[in-house]
């Protein structure tokens, strides 16, 4: 199962935040306009994810509400119709929240980078140390530290649980 290391931080100021992801990132980013319909199910998180020119993903995933680096492990499907999927599962599950947010996607070495505009919650961080076969969480710990140092994101900006747990 893949995994990686992420937090997530409330932002004070955006515009400051992007200069600099900016500096250290690799390469431009991609602006993702996403909508994330929750399901309530026993175990973990289940959203199914649809973007304005992307492949629509169910995405399965468990991690700790801690507000510091933590693992999250995940399984992706992509999804061939949504609207049928979300039907099915909303009759099955019950649907939760519905997250709708405009993502700037960066990448720093290993590092997948996010800066979110979230509907109805306002401006947030994630970094998502996407870790490597063999590499501990530990690792990705120290990746997801030293970024949140270079980009001035201290503890107290820490944020502990999910978008739609916050809606």
């Amino acid at each position: 199962m893949p995994a990686n290391v992420e937090i997530k931080a409330r932002l004070a100021d955006p515009a400051v935040t992007r200069r600099l992801v900016e500096a250290i990132c690799d390469g431009p980013h991609v602006v993702l306009k996403q909508r994330d319909t929750f399901f309530r199910c026993p175990q973990g998180r289940l959203k199914l994810r649809e973007t304005a020119d992307g492949q629509p993903e169910l995405i399965a995933y468990e991690r700790a509400d801690v507000a510091a680096a933590k693992q999250s492990d995940y399984d992706i499907a992509p999804v061939s119709d949504p609207a049928a999927l979300a039907v099915v599962l909303g009759r099955a599950l019950g649907t939760g929240p519905i997250v709708e947010k405009t993502r700037l996607l960066f990448h720093v070495g290993q590092t997948r980078v996010h800066l979110d505009a979230v509907v109805g919650l306002g401006d947030f961080l994630e970094l998502e140390v996407v870790l490597q076969p063999g590499q501990s969480a530990t690792e990705g710990q120290a990746i997801a530290a030293g970024l949140m140092q270079q980009l001035g994101v201290g503890p107290g900006d820490l944020v502990d649980t999910a978008y739609a747990d916050m809606l």
